[in-house]
């Protein structure tokens, strides 16, 4: 991006991974049940894209990528009913990595900034805010279940997901930044 504008590339690279993020999330994952039987976990990587095009591109980019597929998922491919707590979760998956790329490209201005083990470090910072916290209450306050009835599956799940979503983000960040000009 230069001078704070959202540059044709920038636009169509997040379209691509907004696109992914709305197969990802609601083609390709699974619903568990957890609290009763209700499905209340979603097992699947569409929040990758999400992370990614925050990390690239930035906070507003990452945001709007996580706000639009939210959107499209929720109306084009609906799971269930539409809850405007999600759209924020979404919009966070983009908004806290993009922060923390700026953070990165200022401290470290050569080199490769988004190492596995920074890529680790944000996915945890963002993991526990957004999916513990935010996506358990809004799911608790949808399905009448108490918070900590819901929590120990979605930790369990989120224990899992992270490392394996850290792993994919390093390797498709270093590939694309050796095809594509980010």
């Amino acid at each position: 991006m230069i001078n704070n504008k959202i540059s044709t590339r920038t636009l169509t690279q997040a379209g691509f991974l907004t696109a992914i993020s709305i197969v990802l999330t609601r083609f390709v994952s699974v619903m568990v049940p957890l609290a009763g039987g209700l499905p209340a976990l979603r097992l699947g990587f569409g929040e990758i894209p999400i992370m990614m095009g925050g990390l690239l591109f930035g906070p507003v980019v990452g945001g709007l990528s996580g706000m639009i597929a939210d959107l499209i998922g929720a109306f084009a491919f609906p799971q269930g009913p539409y809850f405007p707590g999600f759209t924020l979760s979404s919009i966070l998956w983009g908004v806290l990595p993009g922060i923390y790329s700026l953070y990165l490209r200022k401290k470290f201005e050569s080199g490769n900034i988004f190492t596995f083990k920074r890529i680790l470090f944000i996915a945890i910072i963002v993991t526990v805010p957004v999916s513990l916290v935010l996506n358990t209450y809004w799911l608790s306050i949808m399905m009448g279940k108490g918070f900590l009835v819901l929590l120990p599956g979605r930790l369990l799940s989120d224990m899992v997901k992270v490392p394996l979503e850290s792993y994919f983000m390093a390797i498709l960040i270093r590939h694309l930044k050796t095809r594509v000009a980010l």
